[in-house]
């Protein structure tokens, strides 16, 4: 794939994506592979054995585990010591029910398996990615942050926790390192029912009304991975060099903040 407006990164950029076999994880892979750029992918040992990426190499963690994240850094540097571009796709939002029916251990691991690992990634890598030029990190969250939906709470909070928390960070880090955020509504993946990794039955049913949903989306359809993915790309490449601490909706015109 040839990007001869520089969109996209460059060809060779060294790119790490956490959360690389979800769905729209596995397509920032594949596309970002097609650039010819250098890919470690990132996932629980569950996800990789279920979705093989078609990156050069892959690491196994469990991003709720402090240890295994020290341990997935060290790996990464021996592959890659130095990082132009990071990718955090990972996180889920466990099953929909009234905050007063949340029960403790689910709520910590939602906060642990969203905010505390994207915190942890950032923590452990962002020294790969202090190397003297332009490197650029993308946060995944959710425009749940934005449009909270009832019985999601410990998510929304998480999602939104996240984009202050990697907002602080890019002001310690900048100029050289920049980190933006994609924000996508409702996309048509396995997270959707669950996770890649999580699910346990991938042809479960959607965990939201369709058809209501789409009476909220202006541009009338569900969002697939490759809608997230150009986005992504954008952030990740010299097109956006300007551009750290921001937000980009990818909902369809459902968020038009």
């Amino acid at each position: 794939m040839n990007d001869s407006n520089g969109l996209s990164p460059p060809r060779g950029s060294n790119i790490a994506v956490v959360g690389a076999c979800g769905g729209i994880g596995s397509d920032i892979v594949q596309k970002l592979v097609a650039a010819d750029c250098n890919v470690v992918a990132i996932d629980l040992e569950k996800s990789i054995t279920e979705a093989p990426s078609p990156a050069a190499h892959s690491i196994s963690f469990d991003g709720r585990n402090a240890k295994s994240v020290d341990e997935m850094a060290e790996q990464l540097k021996k592959v890659m010591p130095q990082l132009d571009g990071l990718v955090i796709a990972s996180g889920f939002a466990g099953q929909r029910m009234p905050i007063t029916e949340w029960p403790i251990e689910a709520i910590d691991e939602i906060i642990s398996g969203n905010l505390r690992l994207m915190t942890l990634c950032l923590r452990a890598l962002v020294p790969l990615l202090q190397h003297g030029e332009a490197a650029s990190v993308v946060l995944i969250t959710s425009d749940m942050a934005y449009i909270p939906q009832p019985g999601y709470a410990p998510y929304v909070a998480a999602k939104a926790g996240l984009v202050a928390m990697g907002q602080s960070v890019s002001r310690e880090v900048a100029p050289n390192v920049r980190i933006n955020f994609v924000s996508p509504g409702a996309v048509d993946t396995p997270f959707l029912r669950g996770g890649r990794g999580r699910t346990v039955d991938p042809d479960a049913p959607l965990r939201f009304d369709m058809k209501e949903y789409l009476t909220k989306i202006p541009l009338a359809r569900l969002a697939v991975a490759e809608d997230v993915t150009g986005p992504v790309l954008f952030l990740l490449g010299p097109g956006s060099s300007y551009m750290t601490g921001n937000i980009l909706h990818i909902s369809g015109g459902a968020y038009m903040g």
